[in-house]
């Protein structure tokens, strides 16, 4: 009843509004939310969720989503040319979210 997506190519701060959201509530109610919320990690943990809920062959009225974490991932390191020969770091962050369903 578990289900992990690894290196989503989004901050780790941005994804956990997203996880927070839906953290406790039913599998039901966490697709609806995230079915109208307008953000880009949205789509990604809906997909994950029913993932969960395919590895757990239940019904999602009776689940719940136990815990939902976002971690850090791997941080891609580019570098922007700045004037008078210098740089500055470009920093692409990347989360690891892993969920985990339980029964009511």
């Amino acid at each position: 009843m578990k289900a992990t997506l690894s290196t989503y190519h989004q901050t780790p701060r941005k994804t956990r509004l997203v996880a927070d959201l839906v953290r406790g509530k039913t599998v039901a109610e966490a697709l609806a939310i995230l079915s109208f919320l307008p953000k880009k990690a949205a789509e990604p943990v809906k997909k994950l969720i029913n993932s969960a809920l395919a590895n757990a062959q239940g019904d999602s009225e009776t689940l719940i989503i136990k815990s939902i974490t976002v971690d850090k991932g791997l941080v891609m390191k580019r570098f922007m040319i700045r004037a008078r020969g210098g740089s500055s770091p470009i920093r692409h962050r990347t989360s690891h979210v892993k969920v985990e369903l339980a029964n009511k």
